[in-house]
């Protein structure tokens, strides 16, 4: 049976293998870190600008979910971003993922949010079937960034 809860001190490294799972493996991006690992991990644990959320099975973490918070100006409000909602392959088919995104739901209700939005990769259709189920709709938005060493890094030149 699987306990969706929100993370604690003590999952620190399961957590950031999990962390590394996901971003290096599953998104393909260079390995932060572990000191910025764990200050993301250490900050998120005060709830103050966000909170994360772990799905934990046999005493072995098999996903997590990252809520950021901030305020929405059309709403006057603030908001919950899902930034991140993964599960382990072995997890992936059951109902892990419900149950994550349900306690990021519950969470952004309970705590009176706006809404909670959050972004998936174009290709990732598999996340965004799982989304639609859960009663999302795509917002019709179109998501830029600039990352901020590669800027730095041109302006120099």
């Amino acid at each position: 049976m699987a306990n969706v809860r929100k993370a604690e001190t003590k999952d620190i490294n399961q957590l950031t293998e999990l962390m590394y799972e996901y971003i290096v493996d599953f998104y393909q991006r260079p390995k932060p870190p572990i000191e910025k690992v764990h200050q993301l991990f250490y900050t998120l644990l005060n709830q103050k600008e966000g909170s994360q959320f772990v799905v934990e099975q046999d005493e072995k973490l098999v996903g997590f979910a990252t809520l950021y918070f901030t305020y929405d100006t059309l709403f006057a409000q603030k908001v919950a971003i899902l930034n991140d909602l993964y599960v382990t392959e072995e997890a992936r088919g059951t109902d892990v993922a419900n149950e994550l995104f349900q306690a990021c739901n519950n969470f952004a209700k309970e705590n009176d949010y706006a809404y909670m939005s959050w972004l998936t990769a174009n290709d990732n259709k598999r996340a965004q079937s799982f989304y639609e189920k859960m009663g999302a709709t795509s917002e019709g938005w179109i998501h830029y960034s600039i990352q901020m060493n590669k800027m730095t890094s041109s302006l120099v030149k």
